[in-house]
């Protein structure tokens, strides 16, 4: 019962739809014991009620009050009002028997002590039916739901989907309990499928397991299956593969459980289940690496990210906010994405001190208030332009937000004697046919400027890059230290699954929209690695920074585009050319059939971690590069057409056009 208040303000008492049904039960209950009793008796002397003798019915009359009162007081406190019907279960069921047995064994001893031993048959029989009827009346919802799954007369049973659950251990026997109980999701679950052969051609709830994963497309086959899930949730990458493989040959939509992590904290629920990720289609383990070396380096620091509300910037947050920095700060320029980024953390980390702040790195006052306010250790820079087509039709957009933007945080990382600066760079910085990666290119080039000149004891040669005026003595102008502390890296790799301008999310758009999927070419290949995992590595390869490398992380082997989005396809239950037509859009401007990770004149040497290695720098003539560059930035102010040529000039790899 809760107590509210009317419009009137006075109080009043509000009864729950759960307290009323309890109060049902409870009236059931008084009668079952009251009948149970009286049934035992009249069993006893063969059914005729006026053969029953005085001395064995009075005291049944007598006691049966305090018997009731008893009974309902031990039932309540041992919570049997409590369950919730639809889901009762083997520990409601123990709890109702336990309840039963204990008030009929007070029943035995106060009706013997206080009035006169009854028959044997009275404390039997009257026991086993206060059992049955307790017991009938809790599991009669449960019972009459199971009534059409168990002789076939589910209504309206074409418009169920017919399920196959691969894997009866704990979790694919939790969901199935789960579907059971939930009719209102219109699945129904046919067969299951598991490898153990002690679990073959067995029963779970009614189920047949009817054999191992070399049984999938058969089975799905002979029973007409529409949809097929896989609740695997402990399983290795390879295997929930190898499985899937088998699943997107059958026709069937079929789903995945998450991980056991998720499954150990939330449960199992047929709301649980999830598409078929890319991740699952790649096959492999996530990339588990020992970050203590990163805890090491970012705890008690001020750490500064860069773009920190875009995909790779906001999982760079959350694993910076996970090592407990002194401090960390969030520049972006975009509004939205920066709230959002800031209420997770806030949520989860409450006691990280944390600072979102709006700007642009193109504004080299505004880096300037902020670095001289915050004085941040490191510095990662995600902050970038990175769509390949939008990049091409506005190149110099991309030399302004990228190469300008990289330059003027890096510059204020130097004199702020910032420690450490970490630029986010891409494989498509390598051979560039597109004015992106150009751009990523001459963001290298920047570090590497940049490192070699303090190297050398130089940094007072590196100029300021604005163009503003700038006026002496002003709040924003500041002199270089004599000793400068700052190393500069980047690290490069490849598309990671969940960026924003994935081609997955597209393409899962395009097939819940009936298609076509659009693909670009098909031989077009790249390579994959999800977010938390390249975040992941990025920071442990800014942990290993001596400055000037170009770390180049291990992205795994390439994966063709058109193979992937057949097999989305297939998973979602539909035919690739039939259900779905998948069409060739042709390269996009200065889109590639492959990436590279590396140019070949780089090298590559090893790190202790396997999956991090280093580029050998190239080397070119940092001073003219510094003079191309001062040229670069007024081209691009001035959006002069001759931006293209440039770039080319200054990275001799890049091939404009496809």
């Amino acid at each position: 019962m809760k107590l509210s208040k009317s419009s009137s303000g006075k109080r009043k008492f509000h009864i729950e739809t759960w307290q009323i049904k309890a109060i049902f039960l409870m009236a059931y209950d008084a009668i079952a014991i009251s009948v149970s009793y009286f049934f035992a008796l009249w069993i006893r002397f063969d059914g005729v009620f006026s053969e029953i003798p005085s001395k064995y019915l009075d005291p049944y009359v007598y006691f049966l009050p305090a018997y009731v009162i008893i009974s309902l007081v031990v039932f309540y406190a041992m919570r049997m009002y409590h369950s919730v019907w639809e889901y009762v279960s083997i520990r409601e069921l123990m709890r109702a028997a336990v309840g039963s047995l204990a008030v009929s064994a007070v029943h035995i001893l106060l009706i013997t002590a206080l009035f006169q031993r009854m028959p044997i048959s009275y404390y039997l029989i009257g026991t086993v039916l206060q059992l049955i009827l307790l017991l009938a009346a809790r599991f009669s919802y449960r019972i009459f739901s199971a009534m059409p799954q168990l002789f076939g007369t589910d209504t309206g049973a074409n418009s169920y989907h017919r399920v196959m659950i691969i894997g009866a251990g704990d979790a694919g026997r939790m969901l199935l309990e789960n579907i059971n109980k939930t009719r209102a999701n219109k699945d129904r679950v046919i067969c299951m499928i598991d490898d153990d052969p002690n679990k073959q051609n067995r029963y779970f709830n009614g189920v047949q397991i009817v054999g191992n994963r070399d049984d999938i497309l058969h089975s799905a086959q002979k029973y007409n299956i529409d949809r097929i899930y896989i609740a695997m949730p402990s399983a290795s990458k390879e295997s929930i593969r190898d499985i899937i493989n088998i699943c997107k040959e059958s026709g069937c939509e079929t789903k995945t459980l998450p991980d056991f992590y998720q499954f150990v904290n939330s449960g199992i629920t047929a709301g649980a289940l999830k598409d078929v990720s890319v991740e699952d289609l790649l096959g492999r383990d996530p990339i588990n690496t020992d970050m203590k070396e990163v805890y090491d380096l970012i705890k008690d620091k001020t750490i500064l990210i860069t773009g920190g509300g875009g995909s790779i910037g906001s999982e760079l947050c959350r694993q910076v906010a996970a090592h407990k920095p002194e401090r960390l700060v969030i520049f972006d320029i975009y509004e939205n994405n920066a709230y959002a980024i800031q209420q997770e953390l806030r949520e989860k980390y409450p006691d990280i001190k944390l600072d979102v702040l709006i700007g642009s790195v193109r504004d080299s006052r505004r880096l300037d208030c902020v670095f001289k306010k915050f004085k941040p250790d490191i510095v990662y820079h995600a902050a970038a332009h990175k769509h390949v087509p939008l990049m091409e039709d506005s190149p110099c957009e991309a030399i302004k937000n990228n190469v300008i933007g990289t330059y003027k945080t890096a510059y204020a990382a130097m004199v702020n004697n910032c420690a450490r600066f970490v630029l986010i760079s891409t494989d498509k910085a390598v051979n560039p046919t597109n004015v992106m990666g150009a751009s990523k290119r001459l963001c290298e080039m920047v570090i590497q400027s940049f490192d070699k000149k303090i190297k050398e004891n130089r940094q007072k040669d590196i100029p300021r890059m604005f163009t503003h005026l700038e006026v002496e003595g002003s709040l924003y102008s500041y002199s270089v230290p004599e000793n400068v502390r700052t190393e500069f890296v980047a690290v490069r790799f490849g598309n990671v699954l969940g960026s924003n301008g994935s081609v997955v999310p597209l393409f899962k758009h395009q097939i819940e929209n009936g298609g076509p999927v659009t693909v670009t070419h098909p031989e077009i290949i790249r390579y994959f690695m999800t977010i938390p995992e390249a975040v992941s590595l990025v920071l442990l390869a800014g942990a290993d920074a001596k400055g000037g490398e170009i770390f180049v992380l291990d992205m795994g082997s390439p994966v063709k585009i058109d193979t992937l989005a057949r097999n989305l396809i297939k998973l979602s239950g539909l035919k690739p050319d039939v259900d779905i037509k998948i069409e060739y859009t042709g390269l996009r401007p200065g889109e590639k059939l492959y990436e590279e990770k590396l140019m070949e004149e780089e090298g590559l040497k090893t790190t202790p971690n396997k999956l991090i290695h280093i580029g050998n720098p190239i080397e070119f003539d940092t001073d003219l590069f510094q003079k191309q560059l001062d040229e670069l930035m007024l081209a691009a102010y001035e959006n002069s057409e001759s931006i293209i040529g440039k770039v080319r000039e200054m990275v001799p790899t890049y091939k404009a056009g496809n």
